[in-house]
């Protein structure tokens, strides 16, 4: 972080403030935002089930309800079997899937997803995209980073192409789709 600092220059810094779902950002917000990233971070020491319930316990939620919750979305992702084995065993994928699930748990206001595919072998990739249409169809915010193009047309209202902090484009899906040179300049596809 620290030579990130040294080599911005104040003609780099954009003047502004974040706000997210209409407050200024802070630490209180922290439990209304799910974010699920690329990298993979789990405690492989612990049980699936038993690192779910850790997670949802952390967000808030109550031990007893916590479970239910953790016993519904290993159900919904194809993991009820895993419950009881060591994070450390799970592939790439599972791992990816559960960490969906801590991302998800607490029902939060806004879903966070940054290339959270990237990688994924393409039935894991279509099972946590489907899981996202079924949040969105239940009204649930969500801010994807992400290159596919397919998938992001599925379940997005707006698309932004931000270069160098910056918005280059926006528009709606129809308009992405009908633009393949703008997505191979920016999206390399």
């Amino acid at each position: 972080m620290q030579k990130v600092n040294e080599d911005m220059t104040d003609r780099d810094r954009l003047p502004g403030e974040i706000t997210i779902l209409g407050q200024k950002a802070s630490g209180k917000l922290k439990r209304t935002i799910g974010y699920l990233p690329e990298e993979r971070g789990l405690y492989k020491d612990l049980k699936v089930g038993a690192l779910l319930n850790y997670f949802a316990v952390l967000k808030g939620i109550r031990e007893d309800t916590a479970r239910g919750l953790v016993d519904d979305w290993l159900t919904k992702l194809q993991l009820s079997d895993w419950k009881d084995k060591e994070v450390e065993k799970l592939s790439k994928g599972m791992s990816q899937k559960v960490q969906f699930i801590i991302s998800i748990i607490n029902e939060p206001k806004l879903l966070i997803l940054d290339e959270a595919t990237e990688g994924l072998a393409p039935l894991i990739r279509e099972e946590i995209w489907n899981c996202l249409s079924m949040l969105k169809a239940q009204g649930q915010s969500v801010l994807v980073i992400d290159k596919n193009v397919g998938n992001l047309t599925r379940i997005a209202d707006r698309h932004y192409i931000i270069e160098r902090g910056r918005t280059v484009w926006s528009g709606s899906s129809e308009q992405l789709i009908a633009e393949p040179d703008l997505q191979h300049r920016y999206l390399g596809i």
